[in-house]
């Protein structure tokens, strides 16, 4: 009795020449089809719509990146979420100084993708 990862790694080894891509391409997809319903079922139920894609709320978020900011905090890196945006915000810390080295993405960019939300159906005006 074999197991899917070896599976795997039995067919890969016997494909000549693949590419790193191609490889973890291949891989992916025979885990896909082993574990195919699991998957579809998770995805499902986290959104609630059944189609598959995953929409996360700001308050979801939270707990899981306070977490992170504790793991991350000996190594100068922080993460927030953009109060304006609900984007994701990772900050390089000076540990000494408590001084933000850099900001990905930076105040400008956040506020560039405010701007623009605001302005999103006003760009293309299409008249019938």
């Amino acid at each position: 009795m074999t197991s899917p990862l070896t599976d795997t790694i039995t067919t890969l080894s016997a494909t000549p020449r693949l590419t790193p891509q191609q490889r973890l391409d291949s891989t992916l997809a025979q885990l896909s089809m082993t574990d195919n319903s699991g998957a579809q079922t998770g995805s499902g139920a986290v959104s609630g719509t059944g189609s598959g894609t995953t929409a996360v709320t700001k308050g979801e978020l939270i707990e899981p990146i306070q977490r992170i900011n504790a793991a991350m905090q000996a190594h100068g890196i922080e993460f927030d979420v953009s109060d304006e945006s609900s984007r994701i915000v990772t900050r390089v810390i000076d540990r000494e100084s408590g001084d933000v080295i850099r900001q990905i993405p930076s105040e400008e960019v956040l506020a560039i993708a405010e701007r623009l939300e605001e302005m999103q159906g006003r760009l293309i005006s299409l008249e019938v």
